[in-house]
């Protein structure tokens, strides 16, 4: 388990961000593909079935055991505290109600932020967008480890332990890396956030509150449906940043795992990026994939 990994150093290229680009010479090709861009009506009665299913959770477990509360808390309650942070992830891009209605997209992202028990709805799409912009920097794209990461954790054991505190990583990596003051509907976010929490753990008791947060971490770290976290721009293959998965955990990711065809066109809606693979074949048939979350293994398409 202390074994050392075989790279001493991250993958350095004076190459620009791929996807914008590609997106262009695509679009050049295939104008037809903009007929995908908008919005999905569904997506918010989506959001708020899974919202009210958390909260009735919430009620019910209150009473059950420890055992019960924590092993719900992994199998159940985080795969849908997963899927709402996908949503936020969603809503980032203005894709509940479109452009035209920035509010309310921000107004749902707080709301599908109440069961995850973390506030970040809010301060999340400015890192965001700046990670579309500029993927792979290793100054302004925040999702990129640090350095001080690849040192510490550079073992096989190491490895491990930085899945275990993935979590910890994410959530304050921008903080240092690219610090913001907040806004005032971040403080808002916050606020309201921390008051659901105390108002769970008041009302309902701790059972409750480790359900609901100790869902959204357990969720994050090691657990199935976060492998995307690693897939998505691991480099398996030399050349390539990005990598797509059509498994069946899109099913409850918002189709997170289409990730070239999400870079490509994030103007595109999780439910209608399948369909950028019948618009443009070539772009599912010839970019890297991967057929698995857990382990994240690469292939190198169809």
């Amino acid at each position: 388990m202390g074994q050392h990994v075989s790279r001493t150093d991250f993958e350095w290229t004076e190459d620009q961000e791929p996807h914008a680009p590609r997106r262009k010479e695509i679009l050049a090709k295939y104008p037809q593909i903009k007929r995908l861009f908008g919005y999905d009506p569904k997506f918010k009665w989506i959001v708020t079935a899974m919202v009210l299913t958390q909260l009735l959770m919430l009620y019910l477990v209150k009473n059950w055991s420890w055992y019960t509360v924590l092993g719900l808390a992994y199998c159940f309650g985080g795969v849908i505290n997963h899927s709402l942070m996908l949503a936020i992830h969603e809503i980032s891009h203005n894709l509940a109600f479109g452009h035209a209605r920035p509010m309310a997209n921000k107004i749902l992202g707080i709301f599908a932020n109440l069961p995850i028990g973390l506030p970040f709805a809010c301060a999340f799409k400015k890192y965001h967008l700046e990670h579309h912009r500029y993927q792979g920097d290793d100054e302004l794209d925040s999702d990129i480890p640090t350095s001080l990461e690849a040192k510490l954790f550079c073992t096989t054991g190491g490895k491990l332990l930085w899945l275990f505190l993935q979590p910890l990583f994410y959530a304050l990596r921008p903080v240092f890396t690219r610090p913001r003051s907040p806004t005032k509907l971040e403080l808002f976010n916050t606020v309201l956030q921390l008051s659901f929490n105390f108002a769970v753990f008041y009302f309902l008791g701790a059972k409750s509150l480790v359900y609901m947060l100790g869902g959204s971490l357990l969720a994050m770290g090691v657990h199935p449906v976060a492998g995307h976290f690693i897939s998505e721009h691991y480099m398996f293959k030399k050349g390539f940043e990005t990598y797509s998965y059509y498994g069946p955990l899109n099913w409850i990711t918002f189709n997170v795992g289409y990730h070239n065809e999400h870079h490509d066109f994030p103007a595109v809606p999780g439910s209608r990026l399948p369909q950028v693979c019948s618009y443009v074949p070539q772009v599912c048939r010839y970019v890297p994939r991967v057929s698995s979350y857990a382990p994240p293994a690469c292939s190198s398409g169809m």
